[in-house]
């Protein structure tokens, strides 16, 4: 963090893809916090966040079990005309069904599926287990059917 506090000192300024590498690099050494800030600091910055780093914040807020704010980001990043990706939905899916919070994954599958994304091996792998291990009610089923 200090080599980007000098290139802003200095008088260069990062694009949205130095942001991210930096966002990514904070979520993964479990410091959201930093990241949280670095990534709200991007409109003041006249920077627009990508789809990409909407992504990689959810990804980190889910990671450190922060699912109704990832959510919340999901509908806010759709708010600012950023389109969630399927990328986007199947972090989100896959921090829903680990945290056993089976309803809510199931929703935005079916809201993803209406996007015409797919399900990616990870959730499908989770779902499987699912219906395996605690018997998932009907609709869960048709949807996991959809893609069998």
């Amino acid at each position: 963090m200090a080599l980007f506090r000098d290139m802003e000192e200095s008088g260069l300024h990062p694009d949205i893809v130095v942001y991210n590498i930096l966002i990514d690099g904070l979520c993964r050494a479990g410091s959201i916090k930093d990241a949280r800030e670095l990534f709200y600091s991007l409109l003041s910055k006249r920077l627009q966040p990508d789809v990409r780093t909407y992504s990689i914040v959810i990804n980190g807020l889910c990671k450190e079990w922060l699912l109704t704010e990832a959510n919340m980001l999901l509908k806010k990043m759709e708010e600012s005309g950023c389109s969630a990706d399927g990328c986007a939905y199947n972090i989100i899916v896959q921090g829903f069904l680990r945290n056993n919070e089976t309803l809510r994954a199931m929703q935005l599958l079916q809201e993803m599926v209406e996007k015409g994304f797919s399900i990616d091996a990870c959730i499908m792998t989770l779902l499987l287990n699912l219906s395996n291990n605690s018997g998932l009610d009907q609709s869960v089923l048709e949807i996991l059917n959809k893609f069998l």
